[in-house]
């Protein structure tokens, strides 16, 4: 797990490296100061020798600014690093998402996506950068600080015997017991992220049904579920500055004792004890460093486990080696399909589909909510691949094309349409990068957008605002169908994206479909009849299985669902 988060360090390693470097001058610097300020007391005040004061004060200057020089060397340094890592190991979780097939991104919520792109990854930021000061700083001046009290007075280190276990002890309890806890804090984050989420998604919803306060008591509760985790997991934190401090002080208390009687005994100068504990501080400040160090390590690897979760989850869905670069045509074959969205054979959303579809066939698709109609199509582009079978287009196995080959010549409409922020016009060039104005335009009168784009102040360059915000639900899918058009795809699919028009801007795009994408192969789910009557041929799905299929007219002398659902809606408009 560590080696993989921290080989995203990539090009910040010569800070990462310099950093520890320059603190071991910083704490080079420190640890001699005390032993130039013994030797002031020792061999200058006492014997009053102010010149030598002077000149080794001077030096103490002089070793003071050094210090202060390799410390901000090093805070700088380390600073780049960390968020060089921070900026490196987003980029690659960003990336990896982008690589997951719609059953990877099923696997994680989005909610608990956005918290490993941001707060784990802070923390794991954090305790990158402590680590690359800490861990080198820390031991250095434990191990230097320690040496130079033992040079200064063997039997009163003594003290440090019995001190260094009991802190070495009372932080293992404490680390032992923080890791699970800031687990669960972690996941209280994705639940309160999720409410978010949602509640801005559907903020319109939540206006509608006069639910506010509703929505504000429940995310009260997750906040306050939030603050009861992170209170359980930071008080065990906050007891090790306490127990460090305790220690500390004990030290202190007897090193003056024996210190105090050593100087009276004549064993011991004054200077030395001064020095011994400037030492003792520095060993015992040392050490809380490490405790601190190790402290949020185990906040931060709750973090770093939930990333590397995200790095090593292998896309179910991957381009084939010597895979397929050319789709001959529109031609889409079912053989003997069956589908679970949980990979369990008992469980199945579509069974045993057999179908054969020519090129530049017109299919409308029919059936209740839950027959799996989107479930159908999903399987075309690869969004998801059959439990049990084999899905072809153009007489290739779906299985063996290079995914951005297959999906670029499949252009879909999905039932929830979408739109990015920018303008109307950027979002169009999702279908062709490389469209002209020309052929903006002609794809936006294909499908019955152009008239109310230019009818915009800014007309194409409209700005849609986060989601397309600015546009109704009936403008967003006509803009949604003519960036499909724009890809000039052998197979479209639309899901159901008519739903919000009336049913003569429908006709009129039907219109246009069958003028000017007659070699196109073209699905269309829909609820409503009059959406799929002018189909070559019409599926009807029930249960996740075809009942029927056949033309408008075959379909209301055979298929029983057809003809009930038919005159369900004729009776509609007739009233």
């Amino acid at each position: 797990m560590f080696k993989t988060i921290l080989s995203h360090v990539g090009q910040y390693k010569k800070q990462a490296i310099l950093s520890p470097l320059t603190i071991m001058g910083e704490v080079l610097m420190e640890v001699l100061i005390p032993y130039v300020m013994a030797n002031i007391i020792n061999n200058g005040i006492n014997k009053g020798d102010i010149g030598y004061v002077v000149k080794m004060g001077g030096l103490m200057v002089l070793m003071a600014l050094v210090s202060l020089f390799f410390g901000a060397v090093a805070g700088r340094l380390s600073a780049v690093a960390a968020v060089g890592f921070a900026k490196n190991l987003r980029a690659a979780l960003f990336r990896k998402v982008q690589s997951f097939s719609f059953s990877n991104v099923d696997r994680f919520s989005t909610a608990s996506l956005t918290t490993r792109l941001t707060t784990d990854v802070t923390n794991t930021q954090v305790a990158f950068m402590m680590f690359i000061r800490m861990a080198f700083r820390a031991p250095i001046m434990l191990v230097f600080a320690l040496i130079m009290a033992i040079k200064m007075n063997s039997s009163l280190s003594l003290v440090f015997v019995a001190v260094i276990p009991l802190i070495i002890l009372g932080a293992a309890l404490i680390l032992g017991t923080a890791h699970p806890r800031f687990k669960l804090m972690l996941t209280r984050y994705d639940d309160m992220n999720a409410r978010v989420q949602e509640n801005l998604i559907g903020i319109r919803t939540v206006k509608a049904f006069v639910r506010e306060e509703y929505e504000k008591k429940k995310f009260n509760d997750n906040t306050e579920s939030v603050r009861k985790a992170q209170v359980r997991a930071e008080k065990l934190v906050i007891l090790s500055m306490p127990l460090m401090q305790m220690f500390m002080y004990l030290c202190i208390v007897s090193i003056l004792w024996f210190g105090g009687h050593m100087i009276v005994g004549g064993t011991m100068e004054l200077g030395d004890l001064t020095s011994f504990i400037t030492y003792v501080g520095q060993i015992l400040i040392s050490l809380m460093m490490l405790s601190f160090m190790f402290m949020m390590f185990i906040i931060s690897r709750a973090s770093m486990q939930r990333i590397y979760e995200v790095l090593s989850e292998q896309p179910d869905i991957v381009s084939p080696e010597n895979a397929e670069k050319n789709v001959r045509d529109g031609s889409v074959s079912f053989r003997n399909v069956s589908f679970s969205y949980f990979n369990d054979m008992g469980n199945l959303a579509l069974e045993h589909i057999d179908l054969d579809i020519r090129s530049g066939e017109t299919i409308g698709i029919i059936g209740g909510t839950g027959s799996s109609k989107t479930s159908l199509v999903q399987l075309i582009p690869r969004l998801y691949d059959a439990t049990e079978g084999e899905v072809l287009v153009g007489g290739t196995d779906v299985r063996r094309y290079d995914l951005d080959v297959l999906r670029n010549n499949v252009a879909m409409v999905l039932q929830k349409n979408v739109l990015f922020s920018g303008t109307i016009r950027e979002n169009l060039r999702w279908g062709d990068p490389n469209a002209t104005d020309e052929q903006i335009e002609d794809a936006c009168r294909s499908a019955c957008a152009h008239d109310f784009i230019m009818n915009f102040p800014d007309g194409y360059d409209t700005d849609l605002g986060q989601g397309g915000v600015n546009v109704s639900g009936g403008q967003k899918q006509r803009i949604c169908i003519a960036r499909a058009l724009l890809k000039k795809p052998k197979i479209i699919i639309l899901d159901d994206s008519t739903s919000a028009v009336d049913t003569a801007t429908d006709s009129s795009i039907r219109k246009a479909f069958r003028e000017k994408l007659a070699d196109t192969t073209t699905f269309i789910i829909a609820q409503r009849i009059s959406s799929v009557q002018d189909a070559d041929r019409i599926i009807v799905m029930d249960d996740g299985k075809i009942t029927d299929i056949g033309t408008h007219e075959q379909l209301l002398e055979t298929s029983s669902v057809y003809r009930e659902v038919y005159d369900s809606q004729q009776k509609g408009a007739d009233e």
